[in-house]
């Protein structure tokens, strides 16, 4: 069947909790109980226009024309998750996240950026929660928007910028003043130098490469250093530093010892050295320093 790309509202509705759940029912119960609950969400997905993709184990997939059927397909299913009786004391409760964007269709199934940044919204729900990217948001009708509370900005893989996330609040008004706004974090920076060489790694730039490879974002022309030697990614208002190399890679945080890091990762903090296939104290060869800033200050 031939691919076909639109713009598409993707939802996805999580069971929380659901390890625990089959230990506490056992395997038949928990099993029944979760199914029921699928098919609440796809008959709720279906009122507002939406379809089931697939369910994959305790979680469903929908597709919606817009980000308002969306939003309002997930106030419905956790509305009627919270009328729902508790199963042998154990109460249910859906995680749920989507974004809007496009995505391309195929064979009854959904691809595309659109839906790994949904499935990220769904992964920092939390049960009876539904969290919307800001980009989705803002494409959502003024009533709706009124119902949002922004939380946070987050990372997602293949993302060059931070995505901005909020809550959409589905309890009557009565329960929302009792809610207390979280406070949202401001995304990191990172300075490396390198020789003549400065980079930062901020909202905007949220991956480099260091390595003897020519097209790497820093390259270390060291006979010991790798091709492909190590990499930094941020993690919200973090820094992990990623090593890939044969030699491994050698870091000093300022006023601390040297240590090595290989086939591992750390989160860099403060201000040191990266040293690349061998240590500084033995022969310091091309090195990085860099610095942890306070975007804050």
């Amino acid at each position: 069947m031939t691919a076909t790309e639109s713009k598409l509202a993707v939802l996805f509705a999580d069971i929380a909790d659901s390890t625990r759940l089959y230990t506490l029912l056992g395997d038949t119960q928990a099993l029944a109980a979760i199914g029921q609950c699928l098919d609440l969400a796809r008959d709720c997905g279906a009122r507002y226009g939406g379809r089931l993709v697939k369910t994959i184990g305790d979680e469903a997939m929908l597709i919606f024309s817009t980000a308002d059927q969306a939003a309002s397909a997930a106030a419905d299913i956790q509305l009627r998750m919270s009328e729902r009786e508790p199963v042998a004391g154990a109460r249910l409760a859906f995680r749920i996240g989507f974004h809007a964007g496009l995505a391309i269709e195929q064979d009854g199934d959904v691809f595309g950026d659109c839906v790994n940044t949904a499935a990220r919204m769904v992964a920092v729900a939390k049960g009876g929660q539904i969290v919307v990217s800001m980009d989705s948001a803002t494409e959502m009708a003024p009533y709706l928007r009124r119902q949002l509370r922004e939380l946070d900005v987050v990372t997602v893989k293949g993302k060059d910028r931070d995505v901005g996330i909020a809550e959409l609040l589905w309890q009557d008004a009565a329960d929302r003043t009792t809610l207390v706004s979280r406070p949202i974090l401001r995304a990191a920076m990172l300075e490396l130098r390198h020789g003549a060489q400065a980079i930062r790694l901020d909202a905007e730039k949220s991956l480099l490469t260091l390595g003897r490879d020519a097209q790497s974002d820093i390259v270390i022309a060291d006979r010991l250093a790798s091709r492909l030697h190590a990499r930094i990614e941020r993690r919200r208002n973090k820094f992990a530093l990623i090593d890939q190399s044969t030699n491994g890679t050698y870091v000093t945080f300022d006023g601390e010892r040297e240590f090595l890091l290989h086939r591992e990762e750390v989160l860099l903090r403060g201000r040191g050295h990266i040293g690349f296939g061998h240590s500084r104290v033995v022969d310091s060869g091309e090195t990085v320093t860099f610095a942890c800033l306070d975007t804050a200050s």
